[in-house]
Protein backbone atom coordinates (compact mmCIF):
# COMPACT_ATOMS: atom_id res chain seq x y z
CA UNK A 1 0.00 0.00 0.00
CA UNK A 2 1.42 3.47 -0.82
CA UNK A 3 1.21 7.01 -0.18
CA UNK A 4 -1.78 7.22 -2.35
CA UNK A 5 -4.45 4.51 -1.30
CA UNK A 6 -3.33 5.77 2.11
CA UNK A 7 -4.17 9.50 1.06
CA UNK A 8 -7.05 7.51 -0.33
CA UNK A 9 -8.62 6.25 2.54
CA UNK A 10 -8.18 9.16 4.58
CA UNK A 11 -10.28 11.33 2.13
CA UNK A 12 -12.66 8.60 1.71
CA UNK A 13 -13.20 8.82 5.42
CA UNK A 14 -13.93 12.43 5.79
CA UNK A 15 -16.29 12.30 3.87
CA UNK A 16 -17.99 9.39 5.01
CA UNK A 17 -17.87 6.71 2.38
CA UNK A 18 -15.98 4.04 4.73
CA UNK A 19 -15.52 4.17 8.71
CA UNK A 20 -12.72 3.80 10.93
CA UNK A 21 -12.58 0.34 11.26
CA UNK A 22 -12.38 -0.41 7.86
CA UNK A 23 -9.50 2.07 7.82
CA UNK A 24 -7.67 0.33 10.58
CA UNK A 25 -8.39 -3.19 9.07
CA UNK A 26 -6.59 -1.76 5.98
CA UNK A 27 -3.44 0.02 7.47
CA UNK A 28 -2.75 -3.60 9.73
CA UNK A 29 -1.90 -5.15 5.87
CA UNK A 30 0.65 -2.42 4.73
CA UNK A 31 3.79 -3.82 4.08
CA UNK A 32 7.48 -3.96 5.73
CA UNK A 33 10.72 -2.14 4.95
CA UNK A 34 12.82 -4.51 3.43
CA UNK A 35 17.00 -4.29 4.34
CA UNK A 36 17.60 -7.57 2.75
CA UNK A 37 19.27 -9.17 5.65
CA UNK A 38 15.88 -7.95 7.56
CA UNK A 39 12.35 -7.14 6.76
CA UNK A 40 10.89 -4.61 9.18
CA UNK A 41 7.57 -4.84 10.17
CA UNK A 42 6.79 -1.12 11.07
CA UNK A 43 2.89 -2.59 11.90
CA UNK A 44 3.29 -5.24 14.78
CA UNK A 45 2.09 -2.73 16.83
CA UNK A 46 -1.41 -1.69 15.09
CA UNK A 47 -2.23 -5.35 15.21
CA UNK A 48 -0.42 -7.04 18.29
CA UNK A 49 -0.32 -3.63 20.54
CA UNK A 50 3.48 -3.75 20.57
CA UNK A 51 6.32 -3.18 18.13
CA UNK A 52 8.89 -6.05 16.97
CA UNK A 53 11.08 -6.82 19.13
CA UNK A 54 14.85 -7.80 18.08
CA UNK A 55 16.53 -11.11 19.55
CA UNK A 56 19.94 -9.93 19.31
CA UNK A 57 21.86 -13.50 18.91
CA UNK A 58 23.16 -14.10 15.67
CA UNK A 59 22.98 -10.85 14.19
CA UNK A 60 25.86 -8.29 13.98
CA UNK A 61 26.42 -4.96 15.78
CA UNK A 62 25.76 -3.69 12.55
CA UNK A 63 22.84 -5.19 11.55
CA UNK A 64 21.58 -4.35 14.86
CA UNK A 65 22.24 -0.48 14.43
CA UNK A 66 20.44 -0.84 11.07
CA UNK A 67 16.96 -2.61 12.47
CA UNK A 68 17.14 -0.45 15.17
CA UNK A 69 17.38 3.00 13.77
CA UNK A 70 14.61 2.05 11.39
CA UNK A 71 12.50 1.19 14.72
CA UNK A 72 13.40 4.31 16.25
CA UNK A 73 11.79 6.75 13.95
CA UNK A 74 8.37 5.44 15.42
CA UNK A 75 7.37 6.92 18.81
CA UNK A 76 7.63 4.15 20.42
CA UNK A 77 9.37 1.50 22.61
CA UNK A 78 12.17 -0.75 21.24
CA UNK A 79 13.24 -3.82 23.01
CA UNK A 80 16.40 -6.07 22.16
CA UNK A 81 16.30 -9.70 23.79
CA UNK A 82 19.55 -11.83 24.58
CA UNK A 83 22.10 -9.02 24.52
CA UNK A 84 25.47 -9.43 26.37
CA UNK A 85 27.79 -7.04 27.67
CA UNK A 86 30.11 -7.17 24.90
CA UNK A 87 27.50 -6.32 22.29
CA UNK A 88 26.15 -3.83 24.54
CA UNK A 89 28.86 -1.87 24.98
CA UNK A 90 29.17 -1.83 21.47
CA UNK A 91 25.56 -0.51 20.53
CA UNK A 92 24.98 2.02 23.20
CA UNK A 93 27.59 4.52 21.41
CA UNK A 94 25.14 4.32 18.62
CA UNK A 95 21.92 4.96 20.72
CA UNK A 96 22.94 7.16 24.00
CA UNK A 97 19.46 7.33 25.35
CA UNK A 98 19.09 3.38 25.24
CA UNK A 99 18.89 1.48 28.59
CA UNK A 100 21.55 -1.55 29.21
CA UNK A 101 19.33 -4.07 31.99
CA UNK A 102 22.65 -6.13 32.41
CA UNK A 103 20.78 -9.50 34.53
CA UNK A 104 18.16 -10.00 31.59
CA UNK A 105 20.05 -9.02 29.08
CA UNK A 106 17.80 -6.36 27.91
CA UNK A 107 18.53 -3.18 25.96
CA UNK A 108 15.74 -0.94 26.04
CA UNK A 109 15.16 2.30 23.75
CA UNK A 110 11.77 3.73 25.46
CA UNK A 111 9.47 6.25 24.60
CA UNK A 112 6.23 6.36 24.99
CA UNK A 113 4.31 3.53 26.76
CA UNK A 114 2.07 1.27 24.91
CA UNK A 115 -1.06 2.35 23.56
CA UNK A 116 -2.99 -0.84 24.85
CA UNK A 117 -2.84 -0.38 29.11
CA UNK A 118 -3.65 -3.15 31.32
CA UNK A 119 -5.43 -3.28 34.34
CA UNK A 120 -4.15 -5.97 36.26
CA UNK A 121 -0.77 -7.27 37.54
CA UNK A 122 1.50 -9.52 36.02
CA UNK A 123 3.47 -11.52 39.00
CA UNK A 124 7.09 -13.00 38.07
CA UNK A 125 7.97 -15.56 40.90
CA UNK A 126 10.92 -17.69 41.11
CA UNK A 127 12.46 -20.85 42.42
CA UNK A 128 15.69 -19.56 43.18
CA UNK A 129 18.25 -16.76 42.49
CA UNK A 130 19.80 -18.38 39.90
CA UNK A 131 16.56 -18.00 38.13
CA UNK A 132 16.63 -14.63 38.23
CA UNK A 133 18.08 -13.61 34.92
CA UNK A 134 15.12 -15.45 33.21
CA UNK A 135 12.71 -14.11 35.82
CA UNK A 136 14.03 -10.51 35.09
CA UNK A 137 13.62 -10.86 31.21
CA UNK A 138 9.90 -11.82 31.75
CA UNK A 139 9.42 -9.16 34.61
CA UNK A 140 11.17 -6.10 32.50
CA UNK A 141 9.09 -7.32 29.22
CA UNK A 142 6.05 -7.58 31.13
CA UNK A 143 6.81 -4.05 32.69
CA UNK A 144 7.68 -2.32 29.20
CA UNK A 145 4.71 -4.36 27.36
CA UNK A 146 2.83 -1.76 29.42
CA UNK A 147 1.60 -4.11 32.57
CA UNK A 148 1.46 -3.59 36.35
CA UNK A 149 4.01 -5.37 37.59
CA UNK A 150 5.09 -7.61 40.78
CA UNK A 151 7.91 -9.88 41.60
CA UNK A 152 8.64 -12.78 44.28
CA UNK A 153 11.77 -14.43 43.82
CA UNK A 154 13.76 -17.26 45.36
CA UNK A 155 10.36 -18.95 46.96
CA UNK A 156 11.00 -22.82 45.42
CA UNK A 157 9.64 -25.71 46.72
CA UNK A 158 13.03 -26.81 49.04
CA UNK A 159 11.20 -24.20 51.68
CA UNK A 160 7.32 -24.17 50.62
CA UNK A 161 6.67 -21.68 53.77
CA UNK A 162 8.92 -18.69 51.90
CA UNK A 163 5.98 -19.05 48.96
CA UNK A 164 3.25 -19.51 51.09
CA UNK A 165 3.87 -16.19 53.30
CA UNK A 166 3.07 -14.51 49.40
CA UNK A 167 -0.08 -16.28 49.20
CA UNK A 168 -2.04 -12.88 49.22
CA UNK A 169 0.25 -11.71 46.35
CA UNK A 170 0.02 -14.17 44.34
CA UNK A 171 -4.21 -14.36 44.65
CA UNK A 172 -4.32 -10.67 43.81
CA UNK A 173 -2.63 -11.46 40.75
CA UNK A 174 -4.18 -11.15 37.46
CA UNK A 175 -1.54 -13.59 35.52
CA UNK A 176 1.58 -15.27 37.22
CA UNK A 177 4.64 -16.48 35.34
CA UNK A 178 7.01 -19.31 37.35
CA UNK A 179 10.44 -19.55 36.72
CA UNK A 180 11.97 -22.74 37.92
CA UNK A 181 14.53 -24.99 36.94
CA UNK A 182 15.87 -28.19 38.78
CA UNK A 183 13.02 -30.42 38.90
CA UNK A 184 10.27 -27.80 37.86
CA UNK A 185 7.83 -28.46 40.63
CA UNK A 186 7.25 -24.64 41.67
CA UNK A 187 4.33 -23.86 38.80
CA UNK A 188 2.33 -26.83 40.15
CA UNK A 189 1.84 -25.37 43.45
CA UNK A 190 1.33 -22.12 42.43
CA UNK A 191 -1.44 -23.17 40.24
CA UNK A 192 -3.14 -24.86 43.15
CA UNK A 193 -3.06 -21.46 45.05
CA UNK A 194 -3.66 -19.25 42.43
CA UNK A 195 -7.11 -19.81 40.29
CA UNK A 196 -5.33 -17.38 37.86
CA UNK A 197 -4.05 -18.31 34.55
CA UNK A 198 -0.12 -19.73 35.23
CA UNK A 199 2.59 -19.61 33.18
CA UNK A 200 5.63 -22.00 33.56
CA UNK A 201 9.06 -21.32 32.58
CA UNK A 202 11.50 -23.83 32.71
CA UNK A 203 15.28 -22.84 33.07
CA UNK A 204 18.16 -24.24 32.37
CA UNK A 205 19.53 -24.15 36.04
CA UNK A 206 20.28 -27.22 37.59
CA UNK A 207 22.56 -30.33 38.15
CA UNK A 208 23.39 -33.43 35.23
CA UNK A 209 20.01 -34.99 35.37
CA UNK A 210 17.52 -32.07 34.82
CA UNK A 211 19.66 -31.68 31.49
CA UNK A 212 19.67 -28.17 30.18
CA UNK A 213 16.51 -27.98 31.52
CA UNK A 214 14.67 -30.70 29.67
CA UNK A 215 13.65 -32.31 33.10
CA UNK A 216 11.82 -28.97 34.20
CA UNK A 217 10.33 -28.64 30.72
CA UNK A 218 8.75 -32.60 31.43
CA UNK A 219 7.55 -31.81 34.61
CA UNK A 220 5.54 -29.02 33.80
CA UNK A 221 4.01 -30.19 30.91
CA UNK A 222 3.17 -33.22 32.70
CA UNK A 223 1.73 -31.47 35.89
CA UNK A 224 -1.80 -32.28 37.05
CA UNK A 225 -2.47 -28.72 38.24
CA UNK A 226 -4.90 -27.14 35.51
CA UNK A 227 -4.42 -23.73 34.57
CA UNK A 228 -0.80 -24.26 34.02
CA UNK A 229 0.31 -23.26 30.30
CA UNK A 230 4.37 -23.83 29.67
CA UNK A 231 6.81 -21.90 27.19
CA UNK A 232 10.01 -23.17 25.75
CA UNK A 233 13.26 -23.53 28.07
CA UNK A 234 14.79 -20.20 29.47
CA UNK A 235 11.88 -17.93 27.42
CA UNK A 236 11.25 -15.70 29.96
CA UNK A 237 9.89 -12.94 26.94
CA UNK A 238 7.85 -15.34 25.52
CA UNK A 239 6.28 -16.10 29.10
CA UNK A 240 5.85 -12.32 29.68
CA UNK A 241 4.54 -11.39 25.91
CA UNK A 242 1.46 -13.74 26.36
CA UNK A 243 0.94 -12.82 30.11
CA UNK A 244 0.60 -9.44 28.49
CA UNK A 245 -1.98 -10.82 25.95
CA UNK A 246 -3.96 -12.24 28.35
CA UNK A 247 -3.97 -9.34 31.05
CA UNK A 248 -5.31 -6.97 28.45
CA UNK A 249 -8.74 -8.72 28.70
CA UNK A 250 -9.20 -7.73 31.93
Amino acid sequence: MDALKIQKLLEDFQRGKIDLSEILGQLKKLPFEDLDFAKIDHHRTLRNGFPEVVWAPGKTVEQIVEILGRLNREDQTVLVTRVFPEMADQLIPHFPSAKYLSSPRLLVLEKTRPLIKTKGTVLVVSAGTSDMPIAEEAYWTAHYMGNETARIYDVGVAGLHRLLAHTGHIQSASVIIVVAGMEGALPSVVCGLAGKPVIGVPTSVGYGVTLGGITPLMTMLASCAPGLTVVNIDNGFGAAYSASLINRME
